[in-house]
Formats: C-alpha cells, sequence, structure tokens
C-alpha cells in the first residue's frame, strides 16, 4: 500500500455568527487577506521609517501616504483579481453571464490579474501625487509575499487549487469528487499539494529574501532593484508549480489531458506559466537596469 496523507480535517470557516436573521462567517481565505495586507503595510512603514535604507536618507513615502495608497491597492486587488479570474480563465462563461462578473462571494480571484491591479492603482496614486513610481513599487512588492504565503495555506485548508496526481508519500487526499476523479487511479488518488509549494517558494522563500536585500544589502537605494526581484522570484517560482499544479478544468479535453493553453505537438504551456513569463522577464529586466539613484 503506497503512502499518502489524509486531508486535515479544518473547516474553511473560523467561526460564523447568526445576526438578525443573516449567517455571517469569517472564512481563513477572507483572514489571509485582512492578515496579508496588514503585514505589508506594517513593512513599508517599517521601512519607509527608517532613513538610511535610502538613497540620501530620504524615504520615497511617508508612514501617512502609505495609508493612503494602502486604500487604493486594496480596490486594485479587489477588482483586478476578479476581472483577471474572469477573462483569463473563464471568459466564456462570463460573457453568456455578465451579472456574474462582480459577485466576487462566489470566488474566483486570479493573482495576476490582482498584480494588474495593484500597478494601476500604484501608477494612478504615484502620478497624481508626483513620488517616484519604481521606488514606491519596490515598497509595495517588499509586503507581498506575506499575502501569498497565507493566501496560499488558506486554498490549501479550502481544499482548492489542488495539484496533480502524485505517487509520492507527501501526496494528499483532498476531499471531494473533483478532486478524486484521477484516471487510471485506483482507490484513493492522492495529489500534490501545490498550495504549500506556492505557500513555500512565492511566499516564504521571495518574502525571506527581500526582506534580506532590503534590510542587510541597501536595495532600496537602487529604485526597481526589490520589484525586479519579486517579479523575477514570483514568476520562475509560479512557472515551476504549474507543473505540478492541476490546471482549471475548462483547459482540460481527452486531447489536451495536461489541460495546456497553449500547446503544439504535445508540448505547451499552462495559463499560470503564460502569464508568468512576462513577470519574469520584467523582472530580470528592472534588476538589470537597476541603480542606485542619484
Amino acid at each position: 500500500m503506497r503512502a499518502m496523507i489524509p486531508f486535515p480535517d479544518i473547516s474553511p470557516e473560523i467561526f460564523s455568527i447568526t445576526v438578525f436573521g443573516f449567517e455571517l462567517a469569517l472564512r481563513w481565505y477572507a483572514l489571509a487577506y485582512i492578515v496579508g495586507i496588514v503585514v505589508a503595510w506594517r513593512l513599508a512603514v517599517r521601512a519607509a521609517g527608517q532613513p538610511n535604507l535610502w538613497r540620501a536618507e530620504t524615504p520615497v513615502m511617508s508612514a501617512a501616504q502609505i495609508e493612503d495608497l494602502l486604500t487604493w491597492i486594496i480596490l486594485g486587488i479587489i477588482l483586478g483579481g476578479r476581472l483577471g479570474y474572469v477573462f483569463f480563465y473563464q471568459p466564456g462563461y462570463y460573457l453568456q453571464n455578465p451579472a456574474e462578473i462582480l459577485a466576487v462571494w462566489q470566488g474566483g480571484m486570479a493573482f495576476h490579474g490582482g498584480l494588474l491591479g495593484v500597478i494601476c492603482a500604484g501608477w494612478i496614486y504615484t502620478k497624481r501625487h508626483q513620488i517616484a513610481q519604481l521606488s514606491t513599487a519596490d515598497l509595495i512588492a517588499l509586503g507581498v509575499p506575506a499575502g501569498l504565503l497565507l493566501g496560499r495555506v488558506a486554498n490549501f485548508i479550502n481544499g482548492e487549487l489542488w495539484g496533480r496526481p502524485t505517487e509520492m508519500p507527501w501526496g494528499v487526499v483532498f476531499p471531494g469528487a473533483a478532486a478524486q476523479d484521477c484516471a487510471g487511479v485506483e482507490g484513493l488518488c492522492a495529489r500534490h499539494p501545490s498550495q504549500l509549494y506556492e505557500a513555500g517558494l512565492e511566499g516564504l522563500v521571495l518574502g525571506l529574501l527581500l526582506v534580506w536585500l532590503v534590510w542587510w544589502r541597501g536595495a532600496l537605494k537602487k529604485p526597481g532593484l526589490i520589484a525586479g526581484t519579486f517579479f523575477a522570484g514570483y514568476g520562475m517560482a509560479r512557472f515551476f508549480v504549474e507543473f505540478f499544479r492541476q490546471p482549471d478544468a475548462q483547459f482540460i479535453t481527452p486531447e489536451n489531458p495536461l489541460g495546456l493553453a497553449w500547446h503544439v505537438g504535445g508540448w505547451g504551456l499552462t495559463m499560470g506559466q503564460i502569464l508568468s513569463t512576462p513577470m519574469i522577464l520584467l523582472g530580470l529586466w528592472l534588476i538589470f537596469r537597476a541603480r542606485p539613484a542619484a
């Protein structure tokens, strides 16, 4: 009998209460967003509060400006994440059901869409207030891995976004008919816990790298270096994990069992890899062009 790990019995809801006949619940995924945003905010405020980390000991933003920007970022995350999911992963369905596009409570958010939303929000804010954009991007990027770490752990607790079937001893038996629908597998089907792979690479490892670069290598004195490291680091981590992550069902067909969004002759890329490739290229470009601010 091959080794596998049973899925832990953790409820997606932390607690729920009934108010005037309506049930209100706090879910791990929502808590991950909240805590991730708070950690990112505090990291940015701490970095901005240490002039020695910046060129000419002049931080790009004040604590008050960071708090003001935070509102824009939250809107960018929600709108961008939802619209990214709609247009990147299920455009056909939502074109037929446009009333459901903004129904975020039904689930469906895309990181790449949320990233674009944050970029747009940051660009508008810095343009309006005439703040250095690359240094602001560095400050924002510094805190993103914390949210990724918590968000992917919440995905695991929710039993969603699991990986492809595996015979490795750390394979997890995720609940639900969809997770147990594994062609050619008899009995229980174990899958890669790809959510935890992403939590470790995109969250913990990348987050520690950025903190080290900021507080021990003076990276904020080179505008674009932290943002570039984040883009390239996330892109490479996500590209790698896509080999183990189960693609969205709409991409899987009998002729395309690997769920590749683009393929020729059986070789190709998943949607996650396609969206991550520009991030890697942009990140490398920012890293190579980063130099101490004048």
